[in-house]
C-alpha cells in the first residue's frame, strides 16, 4: 500500500496539530521573554538550598520594580525578571539579595529597553516571512522545466505548505509550555524556526527533486512515479533526521538550562520535518495533480 492511499490518516493528524496550534496560540498566545518586550533579567545561584520564589519575591519589596517573576532553574538556580533596571537599580537589588540569603551569586544579567525588544519583534516576524517568500521563489525557478502534470509554483508551494506545517507544530508546543510550565521563548527560539525551516525544505527537496528526475526516466501514472520517487529517498531522510536528532537529545541533556527551550523546539521542528516529507508533501502533490486533472475533464 502507498502513502497516498492512507492520505486520510496523514492528513487528519496534520491538520488535528496544525488547527489544534493555532488555536491555542489565538487563545493564549506565546509567552515571549525580555528579548521582545523589554526588561531585566537576573541569573542567580544560591549556595545553599534555593529560597522560593515567593521569598524571593518579598525580599524585593519596598523596591519599585514593578512585576517579578521567579523561575526556578535546576537545584540552586533562579532566573528573576523585572522592568529594565538602570545601573544604580541593578546594584541595589544584588545588594539586597546578597543580604537577605547570604551565599548567593549573579550569573547573568541582561536589560533590553520596550523599543528594542518591539524592533527585535518585528524583525524575527520580518524574516520568517522573508525566507518563506525566498524559499517559494527559489522552488519555482529550480522547477521552471516541469510543467507536466503539475507546475513549477505548485512544488514551491508544496514545500512552503509544508514548512509552515513543520514551524507552526513547535509554536504550538511552546503555547502549551508557556502556558502551563511558564517557558518563554526569545531571540534563540526565532533561530530554531528558521533552522527548522531549512531541515524541512531540504528534506521535501529531496523527495520532490527525485520525482522531477524520475519524470523524465519513467514511465506510467503520476501516483506511481511518486511512490517509487519516495522508496528511493525516504531511507535517507530518516537517517538524517535520526542523526540529527541525535545531536539534538544531547545539547537538550547536557547543554544547560538556557539551551533547553533551543533544543525542544529544534527537535520537535525536525521530527515533524521528516514526518511532512514522507508522509504529506509526496500524497499532497499526488492530489493536486488528480484534482487538475479533474478539473480539465
Amino acid at each position: 500500500m502507498t502513502v497516498y492511499k492512507l492520505r486520510a490518516i496523514w492528513y487528519t493528524l496534520s491538520s488535528t496539530l496544525v488547527l489544534g496550534s493555532l488555536i491555542a496560540f489565538a487563545i493564549f498566545g506565546l509567552k515571549v521573554g525580555i528579548d521582545f518586550t523589554g526588561g531585566s533579567m537576573m541569573a542567580l545561584r544560591f549556595g545553599g538550598d534555593r529560597p522560593s520564589a515567593i521569598e524571593v519575591e518579598r525580599s524585593l519589596d519596598g523596591m519599585d520594580l514593578g512585576s517579578i517573576i521567579v523561575q526556578p532553574v535546576g537545584d540552586h538556580d533562579a532566573n528573576i525578571r523585572m522592568k529594565t533596571l538602570t545601573e544604580a537599580q541593578h546594584a541595589e537589588v544584588l545588594k539586597k539579595f546578597s543580604d537577605t540569603f547570604k551565599d548567593v551569586s549573579e550569573l547573568r544579567f541582561d536589560a533590553i529597553g520596550p523599543a528594542i525588544g518591539a524592533e527585535l519583534r518585528t524583525k524575527a516576524i520580518e524574516a520568517l516571512i522573508v525566507a518563506l517568500l525566498a524559499i517559494l521563489a527559489y522552488i519555482a525557478f529550480s522547477f521552471r522545466k516541469v510543467s507536466v502534470p503539475v507546475q513549477n509554483w505548485k512544488y514551491g508551494m508544496i514545500t512552503v505548505l509544508t514548512a509552515f506545517h513543520d514551524t507552526i507544530v513547535p509554536v504550538g508546543v511552546f503555547v502549551i509550555l508557556g502556558k502551563w510550565a511558564n517557558w518563554e521563548v526569545d531571540t534563540t527560539f526565532v533561530v530554531a524556526l528558521l533552522t527548522i525551516l531549512g531541515y524541512s525544505i531540504n528534506d521535501t527537496i529531496v523527495v520532490l527533486d527525485r520525482v522531477r528526475e524520475n519524470l523524465h526516466r519513467m514511465s506510467g501514472s503520476f501516483e506511481d512515479i511518486v511512490d517509487v520517487s519516495l522508496r528511493q529517498t525516504y531511507v535517507r531522510s530518516l537517517n538524517t533526521t535520526f542523526a540529527t536528532l541525535c545531536g539534538i537529545i544531547a545539547v537538550y541533556f547536557f547543554g544547560g538550562a538556557s539551551l533547553k527551550p533551543f533544543a525542544l523546539a529544534l527537535g520537535i521542528g525536525i521530527a515533524t520535518g521528516a514526518y511532512s516529507s514522507i508522509f504529506i508533501a509526496p500524497p499532497l502533490l499526488v492530489t493536486w495533480e488528480k484534482f487538475a486533472r479533474r478539473k480539465k475533464q
